[in-house]
């Protein structure tokens, strides 16, 4: 007998470990393509023993695929960028409410979702990119500016099934309404240097080329170019200037990067555990730096690059309502004529 317990105990301890190994992951879904992130779920795994297994590729493709799995899917958290996409995801029934004081104290409120589905974990601000020999910034301060009769011709922008127009037009429908956005797609595509096309980047390069004068961004990009290896696109950066526009009424447009635990999440405290780990100072400062974006928790140090930008005025409407305007946006870009 005194044989057997031993033995019995050992086969205990051993399924106890087999179930610890097991449990201690953490399947991630992420639209995000750094070499940052892998650094950062190394150190995760580092201080808390949870393994990340990693799932990249489009944000659609994604959410696809999470709809396909279905409640078989072994997604526990899904990273991807916009609010939109955060929203789209929410409303197919792919992410969870989950309950995180450490979140909702630190996040401020416009960047987590109302039911707590979703929480942002970085932001970056939609602004005008101006050529600094051709353009007085003095004589544009607001988006709607850009549908000035002074700038036809000189409006370059990328095209209207992009995600960050649709959420830049949501806001307008929050802020103005849709008759007054509708007019303002239409001042866009009455001012337009070109017919839409490419990514935020080609559009900041044709200012320098001369295709334009005026363009929309997302402000990573140019922390991004600003110390690119390719040095076109360090020269390009140098010859731009940029606008945070509506400084004096409701701001400038943010959107945003962040995380959800999955529906059928196999793993969720886990998940949780990550999404808080990404929103901890320490990383808050990497994650967002190496992309040149703004951390959602305050107090916490800017790259250098977004530094030198200065501090503006943000728009402060909870975030998850350019998703749920987001049909409506691209229902005004069809109207508006805008490809």
């Amino acid at each position: 007998m005194s044989r057997i317990i031993p033995f019995a105990l050992l086969f205990l301890l051993l399924v106890q470990c087999n179930t610890a190994r097991k449990d201690a992951v953490v399947n991630v879904y992420t639209h995000r393509h750094y070499d940052i992130d892998k650094e950062i779920f190394a150190k995760f795994t580092e201080e808390t023993g949870i393994q990340v297994n990693v799932v990249s590729a489009s944000a659609d493709e994604l959410i696809k695929k999470m709809e396909l799995e279905g409640s078989r899917s072994p997604a526990d958290v899904l990273i991807t960028v916009d609010a939109g996409r955060l929203q789209r995801a929410r409303e197919m029934g792919l992410l969870q409410s989950v309950q995180s004081e450490y979140l909702n104290k630190n996040i401020p409120s416009k960047f987590i979702d109302t039911d707590n589905q979703w929480f942002g974990l970085t932001y970056r601000a939609r602004i005008i990119v101006y050529s600094l020999d051709r353009v007085d910034p003095s004589e544009i301060e607001t988006y709607e500016g850009l549908t000035d009769e002074k700038w036809k011709g000189r409006v370059l922008v990328r095209s209207s099934d992009n995600i960050y127009n649709q959420s830049l037009m949501a806001s307008m429908i929050v802020h103005k309404g849709e008759e007054q956005a509708l007019q303002w797609a239409q001042g866009i595509v009455g001012n337009l240097a070109r017919e839409p096309r490419g990514n935020d980047r080609d559009q900041v390069k044709a200012v320098v080329a001369g295709q334009g004068d005026l363009a929309l961004v997302n402000t990573y990009y140019l922390g991004l170019m600003a110390q690119s290896e390719i040095e076109e696109e360090q020269k390009v950066y140098s010859q731009i200037g940029i606008i945070f526009p509506n400084q004096k009424d409701r701001g400038t447009h943010i959107n945003l990067s962040g995380a959800g635990v999955a529906k059928y999440s196999p793993n969720k405290e886990n998940a949780i555990r990550f999404i808080e780990f990404m929103a901890s100072p320490e990383i808050q400062k990497v994650f967002a730096g190496s992309n040149h974006e703004y951390p959602v928790v305050k107090n916490i140090d800017w790259s250098e690059i977004v530094n030198s930008w200065g501090e503006f005025v943000e728009d402060e409407i909870k975030l998850e309502l350019l998703g749920q305007y987001n049909r409506d946006a691209v229902m005004i870009f069809d109207k508006a004529g805008w490809k």
